[in-house]
């Protein structure tokens, strides 16, 4: 299998608001070749050798993957009710879907043929709103859902995608009385506790269930395809738990029988190295959706660079933790006329907290962003000249392309 490879340097931690680029949906592959020739990824991690990642669905196109190990989440304590994983998974199982796509392609030679390809999606309302990865859905012409129970739905309609992250949000059409699952906080969770995958390995084996641990958090990753394309990934949960082509999409659930993560992407050559959303940044732009029937992602309008131990040490920075307001490419770090500018935050600021909630400890300012609506107020936090000083800023929508 080809591999393409993109080297990042320092600058790869600069994690702004700007829109990834997407490529089409591509060749599906048969299933049974999905473990060598999936859509592959590649992960940096820091100066450690580059490892081949997959994107858990069974559409072809090789992608690219840098990423940093950077994991700034403080962790904590929590208490889980005792359970047996029998009880979570027959809990979260009816609400956990495989979605199946057919794509119109045309070949080398002129001839237009029809691909298919396979992912999992988890139920987040009994009126048939469906919650997966972007690029199990990207491209494709046609989406039906098979529930645990055997149940098909065709002409799902996708009714909004993050443009700012690997999600998609998929609506049954006159749906009533699906199961759901129950959404968690991913802000809470810890390095060490224990996690469920559950997912249509392989296209074939509906809602399989492993067992893992959560092995990091904040692990960012920049995604690619063969041709070219690019996005990123922030916050991305690591867990052990066995995940596998077909599982893109599908929930990462806690101990309590929440989804914390939503699975992406997996390494092929090393062992018990997967990745999932956080869950916490898909909720804003899933409430617009079904509150306010719009499709808006909300954002903050600004560049930054989250702080690490060597971030703090090269800038200069008072601190260790948060996110340094800045753009490596020269221009103005923060949108003009944007939601920040309005609300009075400069270049060169450190956002330390975003609703209480303190940046580089428990999310990214992406991830905490991406817990309200469009339109909603919040207050922040900033370091400016030694001095904290406290803003309120109101999100904006993320204009649409």
């Amino acid at each position: 299998m080809e591999e393409q490879k993109t080297g990042f340097g320092g600058e790869a931690a600069v994690l702004g608001e700007s829109e990834p680029k997407r490529g089409g949906g591509g060749a599906g592959l048969k299933v049974a070749t999905l473990v060598v020739a999936g859509a592959a990824l590649v992960l940096s991690v820091g100066s450690m050798a580059m490892s081949v990642f997959v994107l858990l669905d069974d559409r072809g196109g090789t992608t690219v993957v840098s990423g940093s190990a950077d994991g700034y989440y403080a962790g904590g304590s929590l208490e889980f009710e005792e359970t047996t994983i029998a009880t979570v998974a027959e809990r979260v199982s009816p609400a956990v879907v495989s979605i199946l796509t057919e794509t119109q392609v045309r070949s080398y030679f002129g001839q237009d043929r029809t691909t298919s390809g396979a992912g999992t999606g988890m139920i987040v309302s009994s009126d048939g709103y469906v919650l997966t990865n972007g690029h199990v859905v990207d491209g494709a012409d046609r989406v039906a859902v098979v529930t645990d129970a055997g149940d098909r739905y065709e002409n799902v309609e996708v009714v909004g995608v993050d443009p700012l992250n690997d999600v998609a949000y998929l609506k049954i059409p006159d749906a009533s009385g699906l199961a759901t699952v129950t959404l968690g906080d991913s802000k809470a969770v810890a390095v060490g506790q224990p996690v469920l995958a559950i997912g249509n390995a392989l296209g074939v084996y509906q809602n399989s269930i492993t067992q893992g641990i959560v092995s990091g958090t904040g692990r960012n990753i920049t995604a690619g395809d063969s041709y070219g394309s690019t996005e990123n990934l922030t916050d991305m949960i690591q867990t052990d738990a066995a995940i596998n082509p077909g599982n893109s999409g599908g929930p990462l659930v806690n101990a309590a029988g929440e989804v914390v993560g939503i699975n992406t992407a997996v390494s092929t050559d090393a062992q018990g190295l997967g990745f999932a959303i956080p869950i916490s940044s898909v909720k804003g732009m899933l409430k617009s959706i079904m509150e306010r029937a719009k499709a808006e992602r909300a954002y903050l309008g600004v560049n930054y660079l989250t702080i690490t131990a060597d971030v703090a040490k090269e800038y200069e920075l008072p601190v260790k933790r948060g996110a340094y307001v800045f753009n490596s490419g020269g221009s103005g770090a923060v949108i003009k006329d944007g939601p920040a500018d309005k609300a009075g935050v400069r270049d060169g600021d450190v956002v330390l907290k975003i609703g209480g909630v303190e940046v580089g400890v428990r999310g990214s300012i992406l991830t905490l962003v991406g817990e309200y609506m469009a339109g909603e107020t919040v207050e922040m936090v900033v370091l400016r000249g030694g001095e904290e000083i406290r803003l309120t800023v109101t999100l904006g929508a993320y204009p649409s392309s």
